[in-house]
């Protein structure tokens, strides 16, 4: 894969690549994006990272809604409009991005300001990255494809006892954007994980 990057770096005419780590949950994004680095890919620009995890909103907002469960998770986990104006229609020319991020332990979001070098490239993982409306402002996405079973496997122990809620929330909200949204297909490429 360092040589797909590498590829991309040689064809890329601006500043900045936008690159996108698609995947459904515990598909092994973060850890692909770590051990890329990790490895000693080294990009001839700086390199930014955005986990769109660290941008979800507070539990009031994604829990009990009135909603179904699943319809919370995909539409309300994240401010999917705020997230798009705040960072995504500013990675190709602004010099920062004001985002707001959630601290888990106080179930509350802080703006914090990231800066954005001119030259660079910016890595952004998360699930349901391919969604219309954050698409368009990527330039390449990767598309990280595991077995739901596996998936399941990766959860902690205490985790996987509560199996409805994965049921209720997680795979519902996850089959609802594998067939509205069809990643594979729309990704550049694919990797079996």
């Amino acid at each position: 894969m360092e040589n797909n990057f590498r590829k991309l770096l040689e064809l890329n005419q601006s500043n900045r690549l936008i690159i996108g780590l698609d995947g459904l949950s515990r598909s092994g994004k973060t850890t692909y994006v770590k051990s890329l680095l990790k490895e000693g890919w080294e990009a001839p620009k700086e390199i930014r990272i955005f986990h769109l995890d660290d941008h979800i909103e507070t539990k009031s907002k994604r829990y009990n809604t009135g909603n179904e469960e699943w319809r919370e998770y995909y539409y309300c986990q994240w401010n999917v409009h705020d997230l798009r104006a705040r960072l995504f229609e500013k990675l190709h020319e602004d010099d920062e991005v004001n985002l707001h991020y959630y601290e888990p332990e106080l179930d509350k979001q802080y703006l914090k300001t990231v800066r954005i070098p001119d030259q660079c490239v910016i890595i952004i993982e998360g699930v349901f990255l391919q969604r219309p409306e954050w698409r368009a402002f990527l330039d390449y996405v990767i598309y990280l494809d595991c077995p739901r079973e596996v998936r399941f496997l990766r959860e902690a122990a205490d985790t996987r006892n509560n199996i409805q809620k994965f049921k209720d929330r997680y795979w519902k909200a996850e089959d609802y954007y594998l067939e509205t949204v069809r990643p594979q297909e729309i990704a550049d490429f694919t990797i079996k994980n």
